[in-house]
């Protein structure tokens, strides 16, 4: 058993006594911001580089497939040229917030096609006589999931800026010989790469096992549950053939407009979300304008009328006030509101509800009211609503019940590969050469 010592450094704890180890910034041979703008044109000869956008944090690489041209912007060519990535080129992200934009990450471009990096990130380049990029990049991922890039952080709230002089100066590399760092990468290549496909297979069974969720429902609110009763069309494609014993009607016959404005000083504010209507967090801002928001009743339902908030509906279980950019019904007479909460989290009525409306671009579509009114909907006989909606319930619960099961077979993944990685960077385990 290899000789350990106290590294000094808290998270990283004991180390091999042979390693060496160095402040990160005498590491690398240069560190440079990239771009402004999305896609870049050179002045001198007109050519086109994409920088690459699309990479996977959960494996710290590049994705095969760089994003669409967008916009252009001119640099001269010099500028250009100084932002070409090359294999081994660690990028870090130094600006931005929240899941989309992951303040602290790190990914290895490790590809053989050129591109550019835009100004949210930062490009590291490694000095290669001492330490490999592929293990330097190991290193970060474990920094990074031992949770410690919010040390360097600025805000942590809003946009955030991590300080990466700071980090680059302040933590230390620990590293073996370059024949060990190369035995150590070539390990966890292999491993992470066997833990990302049963990954990857786990993630298929629970989107097959959304997409039959998806189909349950629909099917139970269109066709009901009896699979031999006689059909008849329903004059609606997104319903197609319903029970000859249904009805059919418009939204605007049974439900109608609440749109009073009150204040979330008053009324509890509330967010619509695809999991229904819940309080909305703590954290969330508050507004000081007296009638900012829209009155919801126990009951109401409430809708989400911007085409980015897809399925962003349901049936509230509290009194409160909800953004002005949703639409609020009340139920007109006896209803099921279980069942139409089903119907309106439909995929094919989500489906109906974007196709009616109107917008210049897809990010402010919207369906409003005038719309929304004119939309037929199935109208089964009461009892059966409830017995649809029950069903549902039932149903979907074991659903979810599998789909959380296998979440949870996901996380134990990730967390396996994260302590995987921790400890052969940090020297905790070894590489049998």
């Amino acid at each position: 058993m290899r000789e350990m010592k106290d590294s000094g450094i808290e998270w990283i704890g004991l180390t091999p006594s042979m390693w060496a180890n160095r402040r990160i910034k005498y590491v690398i041979k240069s560190r440079d911001s990239g771009l402004w703008g999305q896609d870049v044109k050179c002045e001198e000869n007109g050519t086109i580089c994409l920088r690459i956008a699309d990479f996977d944090y959960s494996k710290g690489i590049f994705k095969d497939t760089p994003v669409d041209a967008l916009t252009y912007r001119k640099y001269p060519s010099y500028v250009v040229d100084k932002c070409h990535l090359k294999k081994g080129d660690i990028l870090i992200e130094k600006s931005g917030g929240g899941e989309k934009t992951p303040v602290g990450r790190t990914v290895l471009f490790d590809k053989p096609y050129i591109a550019l990096f835009a100004n949210f990130m930062d490009r590291i380049r490694v000095n290669t006589s001492v330490v490999m990029p592929q293990y330097l990049q190991y290193w970060f991922r474990a920094f990074y999931s031992c949770k410690m890039s919010p040390y360097y952080i600025n805000q942590t709230t809003g946009i955030q800026n991590i300080n990466l002089s700071r980090l680059l100066t302040k933590e230390k590399v620990f590293y073996p010989s370059l024949k060990d760092q190369k035995a150590i990468v070539s390990f966890l290549d292999i491993k992470c790469s066997e833990i990302d496909a049963i990954s990857a297979d786990i993630q298929k069974e629970i989107e097959t096992l959304e997409q039959y969720k998806r189909s349950v429902i629909t099917e139970a609110v269109t066709k009901g549950l009896n699979p031999d009763v006689e059909m008849k069309d329903s004059g609606a494609e997104w319903i197609g053939r319903v029970p000859n014993n249904w009805n059919l009607g418009r939204i605007g016959g049974f439900y109608s407009l609440r749109n009073e404005k009150v204040s979330d000083k008053d009324y509890p504010p509330l967010s619509v979300t695809m999991k229904g209507i819940l309080p909305q967090l703590e954290t969330a801002a508050k507004t000081n304008d007296g009638d900012n928001r829209k009155l919801v009743r126990k009951g109401d339902f409430a809708i989400n009328s911007r085409s980015d908030r897809r399925g962003s509906c349901g049936i509230s279980k509290y009194d409160g006030s909800v953004s002005l950019i949703n639409t609020v019904l009340t139920p007109r007479g006896k209803m099921s509101a279980a069942y139409y909460d089903w119907v309106f989290h439909c995929t094919r009525f989500s489906d109906e509800f974007y196709r009616q409306g109107h917008g210049i671009v897809d990010d402010l579509w919207t369906t409003g009211w005038q719309e929304m009114k004119k939309i037929i909907i199935p109208v089964p006989p009461f009892l059966e609503q409830n017995e649809i909606a029950d069903y549902l319930s039932s149903k979907c619960s074991d659903i979810d019940s599998v789909i959380s099961q296998k979440n949870q077979q996901l996380e134990t993944l990730s967390n396996y590969k994260k302590i995987l990685i921790y400890e052969y960077v940090t020297g905790k385990k070894e590489v049998l050469i």
